[in-house]
């Protein structure tokens, strides 16, 4: 999967960015490998979902696949 990220350089120095396709998915770093390594991180934040959160019924299944 690809995703477009949008990076901003931040006033006070450093940078944050946002992933558009993901609502409320941002994250900062105070460099931009620092950036690259945060993003990766908060776009898996952003995606998963705790299971014990969900109802599943007896024919319902749980899978979890690679994109």
């Amino acid at each position: 999967m690809k995703l477009k990220v949008v990076i901003h350089e931040a006033e006070e120095g450093g940078y944050w960015a946002e992933v558009p396709s993901i609502p409320g998915c941002a994250t900062q770093g105070d460099s931009f490998d620092e950036l690259l390594s945060n993003i990766y991180e908060a776009v898996e934040g952003c995606l998963s979902v705790d299971i014990q959160d969900i109802t599943i019924s007896g024919k319902s299944k749980v899978m979890e696949i690679a994109i």
